[in-house]
């Protein structure tokens, strides 16, 4: 990495991140509502639930596909090989499950001006316990997932030679303000930037840098070399205990994916269910994207890059294999990759605290604009803390904390998921269940280093699997059991 300012990618860099300031303090203006008043929480959290088919595109793929995927994802794969491919299988098992649950959650939440999953949990079962439970959920797991936006930004920044904490700071006080200002607006808007960029920047990547290296027989090849040099459970293949993990580790994170209160955030703000629909369909578009991104980390080893975090293996690559400008260019597209997951993390967690703390607990007769103001500054608190969060800690902890929120965020898809299909399920089983999946999953991922698998020991032989999905299936048995006993019918 380079550890003198690169003027030039600074420069490049610097005319895009204005470019996409300029768009976010633009957007409260853009798609307004004429029917209600602009700082109504409906307004700032959801765009006024007014975004069709091309905006919730961009704006789902945008808070799906972060910065940390593009920097991450890569990394693990130029770490361990084919095992970090299991991002793969999850996003195509993803979408399936966005097209059979999610047009009914939007109705639901439509019909009833829900804003949140926990809304949503508590208009169906009526249960203050189960709402908050799930809500509290929401916001911990969103945390540590905002802060690793950060540390995609914090290598790009350091990829460009700047060193020390103020111009990550800075970055997130502007996105702090026009989130401030414009609500979900600002990220759906500055969306269509960033995905644009990041196409640019990974389709001259996979065409150029094997033309660059000798072709792609010569990126596997060396790839290849490497793996086998460095022995363990790396290699271009999986090896045979690694299939079960793999599998179920992408089973599980699709399941998870959209309980994440930012990518709900981007459903609830689709303007029909026949929108959400057709997203399903196209957005795998993405997965193809991320299987290109994640070939970069081969690509590397046929480069001959040499780096002391895994995470800095994109930036590295490009700074050896680009003239500085396209290097400036491909940075900005990580660094605003960041921003508008984090704005809509941010907006998400902000809403779950106004809609299922501050209103319940704290002010229940609170306006639809007193709820918007509180959810307001909440974004800005939750941002902060974020940053705090990366500054003060180090960047593993925050990797293992994510971890261990997609752990735990896995654990509230009863609670949203099952009474739309059925209503056999009352409050207090699937409250029983979310509290033994909650500790149950916190307890292996613990034992284990805070790993996402677990090797459970079964007649001598070792089973490994994603602790998440363990821990939710776990949970549903708690629930299943608590509902049998109790016979708790929900509430209409």
């Amino acid at each position: 990495m380079p550890t003198e300012i690169n003027w030039t990618a600074l420069s490049v860099f610097i005319f895009f991140f204005v470019l996409v300031t300029v768009l976010g303090f633009g957007a409260s203006r853009w798609m307004g509502s004429k029917q209600k008043d602009g700082n109504h929480l409906e307004e700032w959290g959801l765009g006024g639930r007014n975004f069709g088919a091309w905006i919730t595109w961009f704006l789902v793929g945008g808070d799906f596909y972060t910065a940390y995927t593009v920097i991450a994802v890569p990394a693990l794969v130029y770490a361990v090989g084919a095992y970090g491919f299991f991002a793969l299988p999850y996003t195509i098992l993803v979408y399936p499950i966005v097209y059979t649950i999610m047009p009914k959650l939007w109705h639901v939440a439509q019909k009833a001006g829900h804003v949140t999953a926990a809304d949503v949990v508590f208009g169906r079962y009526r249960s203050r316990p189960l709402e908050f439970a799930i809500a509290l959920t929401g916001v911990v797991a969103t945390m540590p997932y905002i802060a690793l936006q950060l540390v995609g930004m914090e290598v790009v920044i350091k990829a460009l030679g700047l060193t020390g904490e103020l111009p990550l700071a800075a970055a997130f006080v502007i996105l702090a303000l026009y989130t401030y200002a414009a609500g979900l607006r600002a990220p759906a808007l500055i969306a269509f930037v960033k995905d644009l960029m990041i196409y640019i920047v990974v389709l001259v990547a996979v065409v150029l840098v094997p033309m660059k290296l000798g072709g792609y027989g010569a990126v596997f090849s060396a790839a290849g070399d490497a793996f086998a040099a460095k022995g363990g459970a790396t290699g271009l293949t999986l090896k045979s205990a690694q299939i079960l993990p793999f599998a179920t580790l992408a089973l599980g994170s699709a399941m998870a994916a959209f309980m994440y209160p930012h990518t709900l955030t981007g459903i609830f703000a689709a303007n029909s269910a026949d929108t959400i629909r057709k997203n399903a369909v196209f957005l795998p578009a993405y997965t193809i994207l991320l299987g290109l991104i994640a070939l970069l980390g081969f690509m590397a080893y046929a480069a001959h890059i040499t780096v002391a975090s895994n995470n800095d293996v994109v930036p590295a690559l490009f700074n050896a294999l680009f003239p500085s400008w396209f290097s400036g260019f491909a940075f900005a597209a990580i660094a605003i990759g960041a921003l508008v997951p984090a704005a809509v993390m941010s907006i998400g967690a902000a809403n779950l605290f106004t809609r299922n703390f501050w209103k319940p607990y704290v002010n229940p007769a609170v306006t639809p604009a007193g709820e918007a103001k509180v959810a307001k500054l909440v974004s800005l608190v939750v941002k902060v803390g974020a940053l705090v969060f990366i500054l003060f800690l180090p960047t593993k902890f925050a990797l293992d904390l994510q971890l261990l929120g997609g752990v735990w965020i896995l654990q509230t898809f009863p609670s949203v998921v099952f009474g739309l299909f059925f209503g056999w399920f009352g409050a207090r089983a699937l409250l029983s269940g979310w509290a033994v999946g909650i500790v149950a999953g916190s307890l292996l991922a613990f034992s284990d280093g805070i790993k996402p698998v677990h090797t459970f020991i079964i007649g001598g032989d070792g089973y490994t699997a994603y602790t998440g999905l363990t821990a939710l299936l776990l949970n549903i048995v708690i629930a299943v059991i608590v509902q049998l006993v109790a016979g708790e019918k929900r509430k209409a």
